[in-house]
């Protein structure tokens, strides 16, 4: 019986999370137990229990401390600030980066724009709390991956867009604008994705259904719906006055077609010139991997964080 009882736990401890574009796991913890400096669960907003952050600081030294905010990633659907998604971030503690690590209203709580909304929100606390802990509040890079990265590329392309931000969650004389991004394989451009799969033969067309991650975020088949489809687009707000975007994005991605990132670096680059646009695909590699966090990958991300953040 008792076996029969820890079987069963084990069970739920594993169980998938299924949806249109594939199966995934929730992800581990993050490596974080023996970060000694760091506040967990602060509220950066009271409408939800999803406006929570988590701050990690360096061992030693008192700032203020160059900031990497670390958006995750999980379809919109799921996905924790405490997950090993915050993994690579972490590393940026070695290098002098305070690591702010946000959670998100989720769509099945929230329809678009609110995740983006809360990333602004959480955007500005950081800026209105950066003194207390240690904070340089004008050197702030947001860094996330798959669904995190169209959120760190909207939070790029979309500084002070009146249409995603809601101030009234508070700090609302802080700008949401940032110095960096770090977008690894967001989707950008939800209509193309189905045919730019088609292309590649690298996974399964269905982010035009109606049950995908997609048509579940803007609470409606996309295809029915293309001008909202485009709120959501980060190409959308792209400006002279974005920051410099470091965009990494897998070959045989088989979730996100490569072409997104590919199209997006080069609607960027139109608008910003190359110095602020790298991109940089990685041979081989699937939705995201080991390949993203190896030493030399790693180093690269810090070289740009580094060359920016000055």
């Amino acid at each position: 019986m008792i076996n029969k009882i820890i079987y069963t736990r084990l069970i739920i401890a594993t169980t998938f999370i299924f949806f249109t574009s594939g199966c995934f796991a929730q992800p581990p913890a993050a490596n974080s137990i023996l970060i000694k400096r760091k506040w967990l669960n602060i509220s950066y907003a009271t409408i939800s229990p999803a406006q929570k952050l988590d701050i990690y600081l360096p061992k030693k030294g008192n700032g203020p401390f160059r900031v990497i905010i670390s958006i995750h990633g999980g379809a919109f659907m799921f996905g924790d600030k405490a997950d090993e998604q915050v993994n690579p971030m972490l590393e940026g503690l070695k290098h002098g980066y305070v690591v702010v690590s946000i959670n998100y209203r989720l769509s099945g709580e929230a329809l678009f724009p609110k995740n983006i909304n809360d990333v602004k929100a959480a955007i500005r606390w950081v800026k209105a709390n950066a003194a207390r802990y240690k904070m340089d509040p004008n050197k702030i890079a947001v860094w996330g991956g798959s669904a995190g990265g169209n959120l760190a590329a909207l939070a790029g392309t979309s500084a002070d867009v009146k249409e995603l931000e809601d101030l009234s969650l508070g700090n609302a004389n802080q700008s949401s604008r940032i110095q960096a991004v770090v977008d690894w394989f967001g989707p950008t451009n939800f209509l193309l994705m189905d045919e730019q799969l088609k292309e590649t033969g690298n996974g399964k067309p269905d982010h035009s259904d109606a049950n995908s991650p997609e048509s579940k975020l803007l609470g409606q088949k996309i295809t029915a719906i293309p001008s909202k489809v485009q709120l959501a687009n980060p190409e959308t707000y792209i400006s002279k006055d974005d920051p410099p975007f470091l965009i990494e994005h897998g070959t045989k991605d088989q979730l996100v077609p490569t072409q997104q990132s590919v199209n997006f670096a080069a609607r960027l680059t139109t608008v910003l010139g190359k110095k602020k646009v790298t991109i940089h695909l990685l041979e081989g590699a699937r939705h995201g991997g080991p390949q993203f966090e190896t030493k030399e990958n790693l180093e690269l991300v810090f070289r740009f964080l580094n060359a920016v953040l000055k």
